[in-house]
């Protein structure tokens, strides 16, 4: 036994060996049976230790018995503790999702502050089953069916081929102990109902289930690989990005066997939720669009552009005031102010104006309603909204444009697209200002 899971690390993990690692651990026989492993082997081992206090005395039994075999086997031991019920009812989310989210954020953190190349997880071959039928009774793409990986980034499962029963006679073999858990004996939560009333009754009808799964699960990966390599060489096709936008290109899209199923991959990962929303925008009117927290989905004539608007999002900053000392800004866009004496290499990013014209301290802000100005080479004033339109930018081009405007919000420079006559030097400049992207 101790054989087959040490030949197994060697054989599929061997690139561990010589990584800084650091082990999520609860307690439980999965995650202690890893540490002793891994540990035996001499790999280069921490631990990571969440106290979520929702077990009461057993939570704090738990902290207790790690720290005690962090000492026994001599290595470094992270332990925290939350307060899951209140964070739960701060966010609204259920128990176990709220658990999920402290102790992975945790685990970033501590792998950032203390160098840890890789995370590691005791997920083993039954918790892949019961996360697939979890995923099957929700509801999933084929993804969703391909179990859990054993690899994906930082997270390092190098247990997931054995089965629970396996991983139990190695710690009794080996005289391992271990803390039981007596809440996963609950059914009130999915996993625990899955696992302690579906999946015995599904291996009375196979004794061989998690064999067969395990053989399923590869034959969904293998077919996963198929969809990802044909999605990525799709992509290239028709999808561009500038600046900031995703480009979906509909008319290439729509001649695509099944449009439905590509835009469903090429957008899975950004946590849409209302599909049908989304594959009615193919033949929607322009304007029309579909938002998450993150990002905003919109169907401009012949193409879905996606941008990132979340409060982060810099098409959200406010004022941003430039005062007369000022040759430079950096932010939110790059912007030189320089003097010079005759005007050259005139171009969309950059412009020329007369110096005294301008009322400072000059602004960089975003256009508003009823915003005008007067263009360069027509006659009168017209409003941007206007322009906008005449130079048929959608509604994110609009939002990624910025206004450059003098004290008394008169606008000198729609910024990289149109000057505003009103500043142009004439004969009688004295002081000629370049203003360049």
């Amino acid at each position: 036994m101790l054989q087959k899971f040490t030949n197994h690390i060697n054989e599929n993990f061997s690139f561990l060996k010589e990584k800084k690692l650091l082990i999520a651990i609860s307690g439980g026989i999965d995650s202690v049976v890893l540490t002793h492993l891994l540990h035996q082997l001499k790999y280069n081992i921490s631990l990571a230790h969440c106290n979520f206090q929702l077990r009461e005395q057993e939570s704090n039994l738990d902290e207790s018995f790690i720290k005690n075999l962090s000492k026994v086997l001599a290595i470094e031991a992270y332990t925290i503790q939350f307060e899951t019920t209140k964070y739960t009812k701060e966010h609204k989310l259920s128990t176990q999702l709220a658990a999920r989210k402290l102790r992975y954020d945790w685990f970033y953190q501590l792998a950032e502050k203390h160098d840890f190349d890789y995370i590691l997880t005791a997920h083993h071959a039954d918790d892949n089953l019961e996360t697939f039928l979890i995923n099957l009774t929700r509801g999933t793409g084929l993804e969703g069916l391909t179990g859990i990986p054993a690899i994906n980034n930082k997270i390092v499962r190098p247990l997931l081929v054995f089965s629970q029963e396996e991983i139990k006679n190695y710690a009794t073999k080996n005289n391992i102990q271990w803390r039981e858990d007596a809440s996963n004996a609950e059914t009130k939560y999915l996993r625990n109902k899955i696992r302690h009333e579906i999946i015995p009754s599904l291996k009375e009808l196979n004794p061989s289930l998690l064999d067969s799964f395990t053989k399923t699960s590869d034959f969904l990966k293998q077919s996963q690989q198929i969809v990802n390599d044909r999605v990525t060489r799709i992509s290239k096709e028709i999808v561009t990005t500038e600046n900031a936008i995703l480009k979906i290109n509909i008319l290439k899209l729509v001649q695509l066997s099944n449009p439905k199923a590509y835009l469903y991959q090429l957008l899975k990962n950004y946590k849409f939720t209302e599909w049908n929303d989304v594959y009615h925008l193919i033949y929607a009117q322009s304007g029309k669009q579909v938002s998450t927290n993150l990002h905003t989905l919109l169907k401009d004539r012949d193409f879905l552009l996606l941008l990132r608007t979340d409060k982060k999002s810099p098409f959200n900053e406010e004022l941003i005031i430039i005062d007369k000392e000022k040759n430079r800004i950096t932010n939110p866009i790059n912007l030189l102010f320089e003097n010079v004496h005759q005007e050259k290499n005139i171009n969309t990013n950059s412009i020329y104006v007369d110096k005294n014209l301008l009322n400072y301290p000059l602004s960089l802000r975003k256009w508003r309603h009823g915003d005008y100005f007067h263009p360069t080479g027509m006659f009168g004033k017209k409003k941007i909204s206007k322009y906008f339109k005449d130079e048929k930018l959608s509604v994110f081009d609009k939002e990624n444009v910025w206004l450059l405007c003098s004290n008394d919000d008169k606008i000198i420079w729609i910024v990289g697209k149109r000057q505003d006559k009103r500043f142009l030097p004439t004969s009688k400049t004295t002081e000629l200002l370049k203003i360049s992207i």
